[in-house]
């Protein structure tokens, strides 16, 4: 278990150090170089991934073997619910707030009723939150 945790922190110690270093160099110019530095670090990063999911999921579930399966099913609908909630709430802030950009910069006039729609897409997550506490208040 440490030798994944250590050697993903070489990995992503080490793309740091060598986006650090092309960025002082300035020795990103093509598209290509970049490409290829992707790559390795996608082919680098994969294998620990992999070997972390292996290794290290088996420990945790026989660590969280002391609950019921119903609070366990719970905790997952809580998760569910603000992690979905989240991602509406960014799809829904990203189109409104690009639309909301458009409309204001043709007519200055509509800020405020563009800044209440930003804010009702805003709103969905907070829903999503308020519903996963009160799935963890009834267990």
């Amino acid at each position: 278990m440490k030798f994944i945790l250590v050697l993903s922190l070489i990995v992503v110690i080490g793309t740091i150090i060598t986006g650090i270093y092309l960025m002082k160099k300035e020795a990103i110019v093509n598209k290509s170089k970049l490409k290829g530095i992707l790559k390795i670090n996608v082919i680098a990063y994969l294998p620990l991934l992999i070997g972390a999911i292996i290794f290290l999921v088996p420990n945790v579930s026989y660590a969280l073997d002391e609950g019921s399966s119903a609070s366990g099913l719970g905790f997952i609908a809580a998760a569910l619910s603000t992690g979905m909630a989240t991602i509406g709430a960014g799809y829904a802030v990203g189109a409104v707030g690009s639309s909301a950009l458009g409309a204001v910069s043709e007519d200055q006039k509509i800020l405020g009723k563009t800044l209440i729609f930003v804010g009702l897409a805003e709103g969905i997550a907070i829903y999503g939150l308020i519903i996963s506490i009160l799935i963890l208040g009834r267990l």
